[in-house]
């Protein structure tokens, strides 16, 4: 087996690059907009805070989005491990092992996605009952030290399910 990768090159069956360049992408500015609304609520700017986390919210749900368009990508060319996991053209038997760590890994990082769009959700909306303006440092910090770390689970995922051939 040597000189051949684990990931079989069937064009079209594995992972677009652009696709997960587009998510990184997204990812990574909604990234920004936490850190921009981290530095909002220590400077005590409540509505500059809101608009920050309401772009990053944003961005995270365009991400899932994404994301969901390309599962839908692979479900209706019959890549979805199991039964009716029949790809198109010469499959290789590393295939489905790979879409079974490709749809665990990434559905567990969207899982966390969506805990992380509920928490900064709520913290958006706490924002504007907290006095003083200070006081809602606390929560943008925690909200975005969880945000910050599905984006750090992400970096790793791009480049093992999307780059790496």
């Amino acid at each position: 087996m040597r000189g051949r990768s684990w990931v079989p090159p069937i064009p079209g069956k594995i992972p677009r690059v652009t696709s997960g360049t587009a998510n990184t992408a997204v990812l990574l500015a909604s990234s920004l907009f936490v850190a921009l609304a981290d530095n909002a609520a220590q400077l005590g700017r409540r509505t500059p805070v809101r608009w920050c986390l309401a772009a990053a919210w944003l961005l995270g749900a365009l991400f899932l989005g994404l994301k969901l368009w390309e599962y839908h990508e692979k479900f209706r060319e019959h890549l979805i491990p199991g039964l009716h996991f029949h790809p198109a053209g010469a499959a290789a038997p590393q295939l489905p092992l790979f879409f079974v760590l490709y749809f665990g890994m990434t559905g567990l990082h969207a899982l966390h996605m969506l805990a992380g769009l509920a928490v900064i959700a709520w913290v958006a909306s706490r924002t504007a009952s907290y006095r003083p303006a200070a006081a809602c440092v606390a929560p943008v910090e925690m909200g975005g030290l969880y945000w910050h770390f599905v984006d750090c689970v992400w970096v790793f995922l791009y480049p093992l399910l999307y780059l790496v051939r």
